[in-house]
């Protein structure tokens, strides 16, 4: 699992929203910490927050997970 890819689509995917880590992690119910270790390549969400990053802004889950490209 390339830890790091998955991190910059996740932050690409909130920028694309203009949204801050803090506004981010509060839709998701999860810390700007967590964001900013998603980010940062230092974890990877679960699978339960990937399918809520997935329908909460549109994308599918193998776009977050480098598996497809858009």
């Amino acid at each position: 699992m390339d830890m790091e890819n998955i991190g910059k689509r996740i932050k690409e995917i909130r920028l694309e929203y203009g949204l801050s880590q803090q506004k981010f992690g509060e839709l998701l119910s999860v810390s700007q910490d967590t964001v900013s270790l998603w980010e940062n390549g230092k974890s990877v969400p679960t699978t339960e927050f990937l399918i809520a990053i997935a329908k909460q802004f549109s994308v599918e889950t193998d776009y977050i997970l480098c598996l497809k490209d858009y």
